[in-house]
């Protein structure tokens, strides 16, 4: 039977990141199915699947593979689907770990989304509360809405979005000892490798901060915030 929680983590580039991330399932306590979304031209591909099948018979794990989409676009086609059958959904980066706790991460975000329509982040020891870079949600946001992040973006500015969504509806929670620490550059936590400097390069800040300013202030974050504080109206 499938947990009432999927995190979805499109990964490309980084094989190693699969083993480090059950890991950090083992070292939390944490029951939440996890998903890893791998392109069918990653060029570590082979090592993926080598991964795989060193972790056979997880009941946790899945994989797919698929066509490139990049990050928003593969994260979108993920939960779509799995909102069908998934309570709760959260993404991840490659490059996020959960740290332990009291209290499991993933049973502190059961417990916040409990009452109905919501979103819940953590703090990722580099942004903290400013922006959740990791995040989980109920999933009649994403069916309501019909992505778990405007399709018009590629990899940066989701989480601007995710706050916008949260604010908007009134139904978004920090939790600060809530710890999924972000491993990136930025921090000094990794080094620089070809899937940053792709995502960081100039020409992705220019198309997806512009990307992300049309979505709000084009009307797209008011027709999406209208569909989800109907969802909060219909809960109440």
């Amino acid at each position: 039977m499938a947990d009432d929680l999927l995190v979805i983590i499109p990964t490309r580039g980084r094989p190693q990141a699969v083993p480090a991330l059950v890991q950090a399932w083992d070292d939390t306590g944490a029951t939440a199915d996890l998903l890893f979304a791998v392109d069918n031209d990653d060029p570590e591909l082979a090592a993926y699947k080598a991964e795989v099948a060193k972790l056979k018979g997880d009941p946790r794990l899945r994989f797919v593979y698929g066509k490139r989409l990049r990050l928003c676009g593969t994260l979108n086609q993920q939960a779509v689907k799995a909102a069908k059958r998934y309570q709760y959904l959260a993404f991840m980066g490659d490059d996020h770990r959960p740290r332990p706790a009291a209290m499991a991460w993933d049973a502190r975000i059961r417990e916040c989304l409990s009452g109905g329509p919501g979103i819940v982040y953590g703090n990722d020891l580099l942004m903290g509360e400013r922006m959740p870079t990791a995040v989980a949600m109920t999933a009649d946001i994403v069916r309501a809405l019909g992505y778990m992040a405007p399709p018009s973006l590629v990899h940066l500015c989701l989480d601007l979005c995710w706050l916008d969504w949260g604010q908007g509806m009134g139904r978004i929670t920090y939790l600060p000892d809530m710890v999924i620490e972000h491993l990136h550059p930025a921090a000094e936590k990794a080094e620089l490798d070809q899937g940053y400097e792709e995502c960081n390069s100039p020409e992705q800040v220019s198309a997806d901060s512009a990307a992300y300013y049309e979505y709000r202030d084009g009307g797209g974050l008011d027709t999406d915030l209208a569909k989800l504080r109907k969802l909060v109206e219909e809960a109440a």
